[in-house]
């Protein structure tokens, strides 16, 4: 139900109390005031809804003519402040507001939030009216975040800037380069501390377009990089762990042989091919049982006076299903097409069988044996074949006065190295004890974790005077990983200083990367560059 307001504009009547110029948005107009009126006509504006319904406003406008001979417009219409603009079909308060869903939500998603609002409007006018944003004001930025994200990963990526001190991106750069950011910057000269992770090409761009800025590298990137060093050092000393947390029996003299033997297990019995409705170890088939079940069921309901659609409605089964077992004439019939599937190894399971029998359990030398008759399939096929009848081997009887044998689980490298990077009273006790272990089978690790807790204590303090000194001692010991990183750091040594000494990072950057990508998904498809800028800079 659409709710209108009619209002008419006549003379002596203007709700403005000043006489029409000739004006027009966009185009070339004299100014000249004229009071000669040509015509009048009745307009149409949409308006936010109304109480929840749709709203309309018409209102009749005055055509004026222009009193300016020299003018290029012989006629003008009239516009009222605040309500109409030439060739406008929406009022200023839901241009507005579809301008902000248009931010917010794009194109689809944004109509049916309007179409839930009762604003009819189409994608394509959300799209438009999101392009026809104007450009943000050009402010002063002094403390700048530069960081990349991906349009199509792997193939072409795009650059965002952010405001530090305003916490807000400034804008975004095609590509991921040197140039881009350089002739940006240039255009800033104000900015004094450029914030961006350890990339050689953002090094390059801050360095050729302000050249009078503080370069910082991003702790967290410096964290993760001594992460990665760390992860590379626990990989080449992982054999020094399991040495470390594997108990070594001690030596003692072997005690005599016993008088009785224990009893071996049985051997295992021979192998029984399968009739179809029993698996391997002669157990019936979870195919069977539920072809079985699903049978009953539909003949039952048939029995009923049940139509297929109703059956298929409460056994929540396809309708094709429903009625190939209503067509069945036996269960049997179902079975043998559920069982007897043809497969390539069928003409080979004869042979397998024998050879089984025979004692000849290794799976790769059984595939190569029938690969020379002529089998195409890969070996996954007939080790998927055996896998049920090997059975786990049972160790042998022990006296029970012996204990069982405690096995320990050796630690992941993943897990060490989480253990390494954590802060001590963070972790468990048990967590802890087990690095002290392997602190103390492994002198190169034990370096490692000190290395670490030295570089984790200079970022909290934000010691940049302790940095060289640390490198000197990562360089004297044979970590040959940390010494990668070290000379990453002396490459770019002033930014990874700054890092130390100054608070400022690319945290919040980091959330903004995140909140572009969640952009660029809600685009379904419209995510190029220039719409998804201007999502990123004005949506809330």
């Amino acid at each position: 139900m659409w709710w209108s307001s009619r209002s008419s504009v006549r003379p002596g009547r203007s709700r403005s109390a000043r006489t029409p110029q000739c004006r027009r948005r966009g185009a070339a107009r004299c100014g000249v005031a004229s009071w000669r009126v040509h015509g009048r006509y009745a307009r149409r504006l949409a308006d936010a809804p109304v109480g929840g319904a749709p709203a309309v406003i018409e209102l009749m406008v005055r055509r004026f003519k222009c009193l300016n001979p020299q003018c290029s417009a012989v006629t003008f219409a009239e516009q009222l402040e605040g309500l109409t603009s030439p060739h406008a079909r929406y009022t200023p308060l839901l241009r507005t507001l579809l301008t902000s869903i248009a931010a917010c939500l794009a194109g689809r998603p944004g109509a049916r939030l309007a179409a839930a609002l009762n604003i009819r409007v189409a994608k394509d006018k959300l799209l438009e009216l999101l392009q026809g944003l104007p450009e943000l004001p050009q402010t002063r930025v002094r403390v700048l975040g530069v960081d990349d994200f991906a349009l199509r990963k792997g193939d072409s990526y795009a650059t965002i800037l952010v405001d530090l001190e305003e916490r807000r991106p400034v804008d975004v750069l095609p590509g991921r380069d040197a140039e881009p950011l350089a002739t940006w910057l240039r255009d800033h000269p104000e900015v004094e501390v450029i914030c961006r992770d350890r990339a050689g090409a953002y090094a390059e761009g801050a360095r050729t377009g302000a050249p009078q800025a503080l370069q910082v590298a991003d702790a967290w990137h410096l964290w993760r990089n001594l992460a990665e060093a760390v992860e590379k050092t626990v990989g080449a000393h992982h054999p020094c762990i399991r040495a470390a947390l594997t108990p070594t029996p001690d030596i003692q003299e072997p005690p005599p042989a016993p008088l009785v033997t224990a009893e071996l297990p049985e051997p295992e019995p021979g192998l029984v091919p399968p009739d179809g409705t029993l698996d391997v170890l002669g157990r019936p088939r979870r195919l069977v049982a539920r072809t079985t079940e699903r049978y009953e069921a539909v003949q039952q309901r048939l029995a009923e006076g049940k139509s297929l659609a109703t059956i298929r409605r409460e056994l929540r089964l396809d309708h094709s299903t429903v009625r190939r077992f209503a067509r069945a004439q036996s269960l049997e019939e179902l079975l043998v097409k559920a069982t007897h599937r043809a497969s390539i190894l069928d003409p080979y399971k004869p042979y397998l069988h024998e050879r089984w029998r025979e004692g000849c359990h290794d799976v790769p030398s059984l595939h190569r044996e029938i690969q020379e008759q002529g089998f195409t399939g890969d070996v996954q096929s007939v080790r998927r074949y055996f896998r049920p009848f090997k059975k786990p081997h049972s160790p042998l009887p022990k006296s029970p006065s012996t204990p069982p044998p405690q096995v320990r689980t050796l630690p992941k490298p993943r897990r060490v190295v989480r253990w390494i990077m954590s802060a001590p009273d963070r972790l468990s006790e048990a967590n802890v004890a087990e690095l002290k272990e392997i602190r103390t089978g492994c002198p190169h690790l034990d370096l490692t974790v000190r290395h670490v807790r030295d570089f984790a204590a200079m970022m909290r303090d934000h010691n940049a005077a302790a940095l060289p000194d640390w490198m000197d001692r990562v360089m004297a010991d044979d970590l040959p990983a940390l010494h990668s990183l070290v000379n990453g750091f002396r490459r770019d040594l002033d930014a990874v200083t700054a890092a130390f000494a100054t608070p400022w990072s690319s945290g919040q950057v980091e959330g903004h990367v995140t909140r572009a990508k969640l952009l660029k998904r809600m685009g379904f498809g419209r995510a190029h560059l220039p719409l998804l800028r201007k999502r990123i800079l004005h949506s809330p």
